[in-house]
């Protein structure tokens, strides 16, 4: 069974940073690409990037390059998401997916909110 478990969501400030983790079982996860997608209230999904079985990073978001990044830890099949700098406009439920490829949404996990606000 496919289990993508993500944590580390909350309530942070404005300028404030936060650190994802989605922990991943059932699947090859060294061979797959591992992508953080948001929804944001009444909004559609948004792709936010993706970290390739390579390590090749991609941003699907302009708004978010130079604040976050992404990492994979292949020995705990876990993979994070560094938010810093934090803005209002990235409040929204943070969710897990993974695919052979980087736009290959094969798994979903269940979701971890996001709120930035004073």
């Amino acid at each position: 069974e496919v289990q993508l478990v993500e944590s580390g969501g909350g309530l942070v400030q404005p300028g404030g940073s936060l650190r994802l983790s989605c922990a991943a079982s059932g699947f090859p996860f060294s061979s797959y690409a591992m992508s953080w997608v948001r929804q944001a209230p009444g909004k559609e999904r948004e792709g936010v990037l993706c970290i390739s079985s390579s390590d090749g990073i991609t941003y699907y978001s302009d708004s978010v390059r130079g604040r976050f990044t992404v990492s994979r830890d292949t020995a705990k099949s876990t993979v994070y998401l560094q938010m810093n700098s934090l803005k209002p406009e990235d409040t929204a439920v943070y969710y897990c997916a993974t695919g052979p490829g980087c736009l290959e949404y094969r798994y979903w996990g269940q979701g971890t909110q996001v709120t930035v606000s004073t």
